[in-house]
Protein backbone atom coordinates (compact mmCIF):
# COMPACT_ATOMS: atom_id res chain seq x y z
CA UNK A 1 0.00 0.00 0.00
CA UNK A 2 1.65 3.29 -1.07
CA UNK A 3 2.35 5.90 1.73
CA UNK A 4 1.05 9.44 1.55
CA UNK A 5 4.86 10.49 0.79
CA UNK A 6 4.03 8.67 -2.40
CA UNK A 7 0.95 10.34 -3.02
CA UNK A 8 1.79 13.69 -2.97
CA UNK A 9 5.20 12.95 -4.98
CA UNK A 10 2.93 11.89 -7.39
CA UNK A 11 0.45 14.61 -7.84
CA UNK A 12 3.38 17.28 -7.75
CA UNK A 13 5.53 15.26 -11.21
CA UNK A 14 1.79 15.30 -12.75
CA UNK A 15 1.05 19.30 -11.71
CA UNK A 16 4.63 20.03 -13.01
CA UNK A 17 3.94 17.88 -16.32
CA UNK A 18 0.67 19.80 -17.02
CA UNK A 19 2.55 23.20 -15.88
CA UNK A 20 4.46 22.72 -19.78
CA UNK A 21 4.04 25.12 -22.41
CA UNK A 22 2.85 21.81 -24.72
CA UNK A 23 0.30 21.05 -21.86
CA UNK A 24 -0.99 24.53 -21.51
CA UNK A 25 -3.95 24.57 -23.56
CA UNK A 26 -5.18 21.11 -21.56
CA UNK A 27 -5.87 23.28 -18.43
CA UNK A 28 -8.15 25.94 -19.87
CA UNK A 29 -11.88 25.74 -19.93
CA UNK A 30 -13.36 25.39 -23.25
CA UNK A 31 -15.83 27.75 -24.65
CA UNK A 32 -19.58 27.26 -24.36
CA UNK A 33 -19.14 25.78 -20.69
CA UNK A 34 -18.32 22.17 -22.02
CA UNK A 35 -16.05 20.75 -19.07
CA UNK A 36 -14.14 17.41 -20.06
CA UNK A 37 -13.55 16.25 -23.43
CA UNK A 38 -17.04 14.71 -24.13
CA UNK A 39 -18.67 12.73 -27.85
CA UNK A 40 -21.81 15.59 -27.49
CA UNK A 41 -18.81 18.25 -27.31
CA UNK A 42 -17.00 17.04 -30.34
CA UNK A 43 -18.99 18.34 -33.29
CA UNK A 44 -18.60 21.88 -31.36
CA UNK A 45 -15.14 21.90 -31.12
CA UNK A 46 -14.46 20.37 -34.62
CA UNK A 47 -17.01 23.25 -35.83
CA UNK A 48 -15.04 25.94 -34.17
CA UNK A 49 -11.28 24.44 -35.13
CA UNK A 50 -12.41 25.16 -38.82
CA UNK A 51 -10.15 27.18 -40.71
CA UNK A 52 -12.23 30.77 -41.24
CA UNK A 53 -11.63 30.17 -45.31
CA UNK A 54 -13.69 26.95 -45.51
CA UNK A 55 -16.56 28.21 -42.89
CA UNK A 56 -16.55 31.52 -45.49
CA UNK A 57 -16.88 29.53 -48.85
CA UNK A 58 -19.40 26.93 -47.05
CA UNK A 59 -21.71 29.98 -46.56
CA UNK A 60 -22.75 30.67 -50.01
CA UNK A 61 -23.15 27.06 -50.88
CA UNK A 62 -25.92 27.02 -48.27
CA UNK A 63 -27.58 30.28 -49.75
CA UNK A 64 -27.18 28.56 -53.40
CA UNK A 65 -28.99 25.55 -52.34
CA UNK A 66 -31.63 27.57 -50.82
CA UNK A 67 -32.09 29.65 -54.06
CA UNK A 68 -32.10 27.06 -56.11
CA UNK A 69 -35.04 24.93 -53.52
CA UNK A 70 -36.98 28.20 -54.23
CA UNK A 71 -36.48 28.38 -58.09
CA UNK A 72 -37.80 24.80 -57.63
CA UNK A 73 -40.84 25.66 -56.35
CA UNK A 74 -43.24 27.07 -59.02
CA UNK A 75 -46.05 29.17 -58.53
CA UNK A 76 -49.65 27.58 -58.84
CA UNK A 77 -50.28 29.25 -62.13
CA UNK A 78 -47.55 27.41 -63.29
CA UNK A 79 -48.74 24.60 -61.75
CA UNK A 80 -52.24 24.52 -63.11
CA UNK A 81 -51.03 25.26 -66.51
CA UNK A 82 -48.80 22.02 -66.53
CA UNK A 83 -52.06 20.32 -65.81
CA UNK A 84 -55.07 22.00 -68.12
CA UNK A 85 -58.30 20.83 -67.92
CA UNK A 86 -59.71 19.21 -70.81
CA UNK A 87 -61.80 22.54 -71.94
CA UNK A 88 -58.71 24.39 -72.00
CA UNK A 89 -56.63 21.58 -74.24
CA UNK A 90 -59.84 21.54 -76.60
CA UNK A 91 -59.94 25.13 -76.87
CA UNK A 92 -55.99 25.53 -77.72
CA UNK A 93 -56.52 22.68 -80.17
CA UNK A 94 -59.16 24.59 -81.91
CA UNK A 95 -57.14 27.67 -82.13
CA UNK A 96 -54.44 25.90 -83.45
CA UNK A 97 -56.04 24.32 -86.26
CA UNK A 98 -57.80 27.70 -87.10
CA UNK A 99 -54.52 29.15 -87.40
CA UNK A 100 -53.31 26.63 -89.40
CA UNK A 101 -56.14 26.13 -92.21
CA UNK A 102 -56.63 30.20 -92.27
CA UNK A 103 -52.72 30.25 -93.09
CA UNK A 104 -53.04 27.84 -95.42
CA UNK A 105 -55.87 29.55 -97.24
CA UNK A 106 -54.65 32.61 -97.49
CA UNK A 107 -53.61 32.19 -101.25
CA UNK A 108 -53.74 35.58 -102.24
CA UNK A 109 -52.17 37.11 -98.94
CA UNK A 110 -49.07 38.62 -101.18
CA UNK A 111 -48.10 38.73 -104.79
CA UNK A 112 -46.04 36.27 -104.57
CA UNK A 113 -48.71 33.50 -103.14
CA UNK A 114 -49.90 30.54 -105.31
CA UNK A 115 -52.73 32.71 -106.24
CA UNK A 116 -51.24 36.60 -106.35
CA UNK A 117 -52.31 36.90 -109.25
CA UNK A 118 -56.22 36.59 -108.45
CA UNK A 119 -55.27 38.85 -105.51
CA UNK A 120 -56.58 41.86 -107.48
CA UNK A 121 -59.94 40.22 -108.49
CA UNK A 122 -60.78 38.87 -104.71
CA UNK A 123 -59.76 42.27 -103.23
CA UNK A 124 -62.52 43.48 -105.52
CA UNK A 125 -64.88 41.33 -104.30
CA UNK A 126 -63.92 42.36 -100.97
CA UNK A 127 -64.66 46.08 -101.60
CA UNK A 128 -68.78 45.03 -102.49
CA UNK A 129 -68.80 43.85 -98.84
CA UNK A 130 -66.88 47.24 -97.51
CA UNK A 131 -68.81 49.33 -95.11
CA UNK A 132 -67.98 52.55 -96.44
CA UNK A 133 -69.19 50.94 -100.28
CA UNK A 134 -72.67 50.22 -98.96
CA UNK A 135 -73.24 53.41 -96.71
CA UNK A 136 -72.41 55.40 -99.09
CA UNK A 137 -74.32 53.10 -101.93
CA UNK A 138 -77.79 53.46 -99.34
CA UNK A 139 -77.57 57.55 -99.43
CA UNK A 140 -77.17 57.78 -102.90
CA UNK A 141 -80.43 55.26 -103.67
CA UNK A 142 -82.15 56.94 -100.23
CA UNK A 143 -81.65 60.72 -101.82
CA UNK A 144 -83.00 59.02 -105.56
CA UNK A 145 -86.30 57.13 -104.18
CA UNK A 146 -89.36 58.47 -104.90
CA UNK A 147 -91.72 56.28 -102.66
CA UNK A 148 -92.46 56.26 -98.84
CA UNK A 149 -91.86 52.18 -99.17
CA UNK A 150 -88.32 52.47 -100.45
CA UNK A 151 -87.29 55.28 -98.34
CA UNK A 152 -88.51 53.36 -95.39
CA UNK A 153 -86.35 50.18 -96.10
CA UNK A 154 -83.36 52.13 -96.70
CA UNK A 155 -83.41 54.28 -93.61
CA UNK A 156 -83.43 51.19 -92.04
CA UNK A 157 -80.94 49.51 -93.70
CA UNK A 158 -78.58 52.59 -93.32
CA UNK A 159 -79.26 52.50 -89.67
CA UNK A 160 -78.40 48.86 -89.78
CA UNK A 161 -75.17 49.54 -91.41
CA UNK A 162 -74.50 51.91 -89.02
CA UNK A 163 -74.80 49.78 -85.94
CA UNK A 164 -73.11 46.74 -87.64
CA UNK A 165 -70.25 49.41 -88.25
CA UNK A 166 -70.15 50.47 -84.51
CA UNK A 167 -70.56 47.27 -83.49
CA UNK A 168 -67.79 45.40 -85.03
CA UNK A 169 -65.19 48.07 -84.42
CA UNK A 170 -65.76 48.01 -80.84
CA UNK A 171 -65.72 44.24 -80.56
CA UNK A 172 -62.59 44.35 -82.67
CA UNK A 173 -60.97 46.91 -79.82
CA UNK A 174 -62.28 44.71 -77.14
CA UNK A 175 -60.93 41.51 -78.29
CA UNK A 176 -57.71 43.05 -80.46
CA UNK A 177 -56.53 39.63 -82.24
CA UNK A 178 -54.45 39.87 -85.22
CA UNK A 179 -54.78 37.73 -88.04
CA UNK A 180 -52.92 35.11 -89.68
CA UNK A 181 -50.85 37.29 -91.65
CA UNK A 182 -48.97 40.29 -90.27
CA UNK A 183 -50.30 43.20 -92.49
CA UNK A 184 -50.85 47.23 -92.39
CA UNK A 185 -54.48 47.47 -92.61
CA UNK A 186 -55.71 49.95 -95.67
CA UNK A 187 -56.97 53.33 -95.97
CA UNK A 188 -60.47 52.02 -95.76
CA UNK A 189 -59.94 49.53 -93.13
CA UNK A 190 -59.11 52.36 -91.00
CA UNK A 191 -61.83 54.85 -91.85
CA UNK A 192 -64.25 51.68 -91.68
CA UNK A 193 -62.11 51.03 -88.36
CA UNK A 194 -61.66 47.57 -89.69
CA UNK A 195 -58.61 46.95 -88.04
CA UNK A 196 -58.22 43.59 -86.55
CA UNK A 197 -59.25 40.33 -87.13
CA UNK A 198 -62.06 39.17 -84.79
CA UNK A 199 -64.67 39.24 -85.68
CA UNK A 200 -65.06 39.31 -89.81
CA UNK A 201 -66.69 42.90 -90.52
CA UNK A 202 -66.95 42.04 -94.17
CA UNK A 203 -68.81 38.74 -93.27
CA UNK A 204 -71.45 40.31 -90.95
CA UNK A 205 -72.04 43.25 -93.29
CA UNK A 206 -72.73 40.57 -96.00
CA UNK A 207 -74.41 38.10 -94.12
CA UNK A 208 -76.78 40.83 -91.98
CA UNK A 209 -77.44 43.09 -96.30
CA UNK A 210 -77.96 39.82 -97.68
CA UNK A 211 -80.92 38.98 -94.99
CA UNK A 212 -82.55 41.95 -95.28
CA UNK A 213 -82.91 42.44 -99.13
CA UNK A 214 -84.31 39.25 -99.13
CA UNK A 215 -86.59 39.53 -96.37
CA UNK A 216 -88.08 42.96 -97.97
CA UNK A 217 -86.93 43.05 -101.73
CA UNK A 218 -89.50 40.59 -103.92
CA UNK A 219 -86.20 39.08 -106.32
CA UNK A 220 -86.68 36.16 -108.50
CA UNK A 221 -85.12 32.40 -107.25
CA UNK A 222 -82.00 33.15 -109.18
CA UNK A 223 -81.42 36.51 -107.77
CA UNK A 224 -81.77 34.46 -104.04
CA UNK A 225 -79.29 32.08 -104.89
CA UNK A 226 -76.74 35.08 -106.45
CA UNK A 227 -77.22 36.84 -103.18
CA UNK A 228 -76.33 34.20 -100.68
CA UNK A 229 -73.70 32.81 -102.99
CA UNK A 230 -72.21 36.44 -103.15
CA UNK A 231 -72.31 36.84 -98.68
CA UNK A 232 -70.62 33.42 -98.85
CA UNK A 233 -67.68 34.58 -100.82
CA UNK A 234 -67.28 38.28 -99.58
CA UNK A 235 -66.48 36.62 -96.33
CA UNK A 236 -64.03 33.78 -97.83
CA UNK A 237 -62.12 36.53 -100.14
CA UNK A 238 -60.81 38.51 -96.74
CA UNK A 239 -59.87 34.90 -95.32
CA UNK A 240 -57.95 34.42 -99.21
CA UNK A 241 -56.33 37.93 -98.57
CA UNK A 242 -54.66 37.06 -95.14
CA UNK A 243 -57.13 39.63 -93.24
CA UNK A 244 -58.80 36.97 -91.10
CA UNK A 245 -59.32 33.66 -89.87
CA UNK A 246 -62.02 30.98 -90.90
CA UNK A 247 -63.45 31.25 -87.26
CA UNK A 248 -63.96 35.05 -87.88
CA UNK A 249 -65.58 34.49 -90.53
CA UNK A 250 -68.44 32.58 -89.45
CA UNK A 251 -68.78 34.91 -86.26
CA UNK A 252 -68.74 37.66 -88.60
CA UNK A 253 -71.41 35.52 -90.48
CA UNK A 254 -73.63 35.26 -86.85
CA UNK A 255 -73.13 38.41 -85.90
CA UNK A 256 -74.73 39.69 -88.88
CA UNK A 257 -77.66 37.51 -88.66
CA UNK A 258 -78.14 39.10 -85.14
CA UNK A 259 -77.85 42.72 -86.69
CA UNK A 260 -80.57 41.65 -88.50
CA UNK A 261 -82.86 39.88 -86.37
CA UNK A 262 -82.01 43.20 -83.76
CA UNK A 263 -83.13 45.78 -86.54
CA UNK A 264 -86.22 43.95 -87.54
CA UNK A 265 -86.81 44.11 -83.72
CA UNK A 266 -86.59 48.17 -84.07
CA UNK A 267 -87.98 48.57 -87.13
CA UNK A 268 -88.61 52.14 -87.88
CA UNK A 269 -92.14 52.94 -89.32
CA UNK A 270 -92.92 54.75 -92.18
CA UNK A 271 -93.50 58.25 -90.62
CA UNK A 272 -90.30 58.04 -87.89
CA UNK A 273 -88.49 57.30 -91.31
CA UNK A 274 -89.80 60.44 -93.16
CA UNK A 275 -89.09 62.48 -89.89
CA UNK A 276 -85.59 61.69 -89.91
CA UNK A 277 -85.49 62.42 -93.62
CA UNK A 278 -86.81 65.83 -92.82
CA UNK A 279 -83.92 66.42 -90.29
CA UNK A 280 -81.05 65.47 -92.24
CA UNK A 281 -82.55 67.67 -95.17
CA UNK A 282 -82.72 70.45 -92.69
CA UNK A 283 -86.72 70.87 -93.97
CA UNK A 284 -88.41 69.45 -90.86
CA UNK A 285 -90.65 71.32 -88.73
CA UNK A 286 -92.17 70.72 -85.54
CA UNK A 287 -95.68 72.42 -86.27
CA UNK A 288 -96.01 70.29 -89.45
Amino acid sequence: MPSANNVRSRARERNSILSRPEFMSLNQPLRGGCGPPDSRCAPKRAAQNKPQSIQKSEEPIDGGSKDRRESTKMPDEDCMQLNPSFKGIAMNSLLAIDICLSKRMGVCASTSSSWGGCRSMVALLALTGHGITWIIGTIICLTRSNTLAGQEVLVNLLLALILDLMTVAGVQRLVKRRGPWEMTPGFLDCVAMDVYSFPAAHASRAAMVSKFLLSHLVLAVPLRILLVLWAFLVGMSRVLLGKHHLTDMVCGFALGMFHFSLMETVWLSSNTCQTLISISTFSWSPFY
